[in-house]
C-alpha cells in the first residue's frame, strides 16, 4: 500500500495532466508496489480535489465490464469510477477537442436512479426497482496516464485505469429514454456512425450478460466500504462497442434502435 503522501501527490499530478493535456507514467511502473487499493485511494483523493474546486459527482461509471478487457488488463473484476458534472454534455452538442489527450468514445446504456441502493445482497430485481429510466449514452474515455509505458513497453493495468478515473473523462446522454420494463435491457443494439460510415456494431448482452447485473455488482461492491448509491445517480453501466478514435472536426451518430440515437461533432 501507497503511504499517504504519495496518494495525495499522484491525485495531484492526475489532476494537473488533465489540465496540461501531459501524460503521466503508469502508476503500476512509478510505484510498483501499488495495490487496487491504492488506486482508489488516488481516485478518492482525486475525487475531493476536484469537489475542492467546485466540482461535484453525479454518478458513477463501471469499467471492465467483459471478460477480454479484464484480461486485457489483468483485473479479475469490473471497476468503477465517478462522474463528475463537468464530464456531462448534450446531445448534439459540439464536443471541446482540446479538453481532452487522445480521446475515444464507446456506447453504453446509463441508469438514472429513483431510489437508493444500500446494503449488502443487492438483487437484479432491486436494481431493477430503483431505476427510473434507462437511456443511451455515450462514453468519452481518455488517458492522463500513459496507455504504453515507453520503457517496459507493457499497456496500462487495472491498477493505472482504475487510479485515472477508470479512463473516464465525458459523457454524452441523449435518444430516448425509457422505463426499465418497458423493453428488453440486455438486446439493446447500437450502430456507430464516424462521419458517415459504420465502424462498429454492438449488443448490451456484452454487458456482464445484462447491463443491470454491472449496477448490482457496483452496489455490492461499494456496500462492503460502507458507501451506496444515492437516488438521482446517473450509472454508466459499461460499453458494449470498441473504443472509437475521434479527433478534430470528426462527426458522430450513433443509433441505438427503439431507444433513438446520439449526434455530436468534436470542434
Amino acid at each position: 500500500m501507497l503511504n499517504s503522501s504519495i496518494i495525495q501527490n499522484f491525485a495531484q499530478e492526475l489532476q494537473s495532466a488533465r489540465t496540461t493535456k501531459v501524460q503521466l507514467r503508469q502508476l503500476s511502473k512509478s510505484h510498483p508496489e501499488a495495490t487496487l487499493s491504492a488506486a482508489y485511494a488516488i481516485q478518492k483523493a482525486w475525487i475531493q480535489l476536484e469537489m475542492d474546486h467546485g466540482r461535484t459527482a453525479k454518478g458513477r461509471k463501471i469499467g471492465l465490464t467483459s471478460k477480454a478487457l479484464q484480461q486485457t488488463f489483468k483485473a479479475s473484476e469490473p471497476t468503477h469510477a465517478p462522474l463528475m458534472d463537468d464530464m456531462f454534455f448534450v446531445d448534439g452538442a459540439e464536443l471541446p477537442t482540446h479538453r481532452f489527450i487522445a480521446p475515444r468514445i464507446e456506447s453504453e446504456l446509463a441508469f438514472v436512479l429513483k431510489k437508493p441502493l444500500k446494503g449488502a445482497n443487492i438483487t437484479l430485481f432491486d436494481v431493477l426497482d430503483a431505476i427510473a429510466y434507462v437511456t443511451p449514452a455515450i462514453e468519452i474515455i481518455d488517458s492522463r496516464m500513459q496507455l504504453i509505458d515507453p520503457q517496459t513497453k507493457e499497456p496500462r493495468n487495472a491498477i493505472d485505469q482504475v487510479a485515472d478515473f477508470a479512463g473516464c473523462a465525458g459523457i454524452v446522454l441523449g435518444g430516448r429514454p425509457m422505463l426499465p420494463d418497458a423493453f428488453d435491457i440486455s438486446r439493446v443494439g447500437a450502430i456507430v456512425y464516424k462521419n458517415g460510415s459504420i465502424e462498429d456494431t454492438g449488443v448490451s448482452a456484452a454487458v456482464m450478460n445484462h447491463p443491470v447485473n454491472a449496477v448490482v455488482w457496483l452496489a455490492n461492491t461499494l456496500a462492503q466500504t460502507g458507501e451506496y448509491l444515492e437516488a438521482g445517480e446517473v450509472i454508466l453501466a459499461g460499453a458494449f462497442t470498441r473504443p472509437i478514435p475521434a479527433a478534430l472536426g470528426d462527426c458522430f451518430h450513433i443509433d441505438f434502435g427503439g431507444l433513438g440515437s446520439i449526434g455530436f461533432k468534436w470542434h
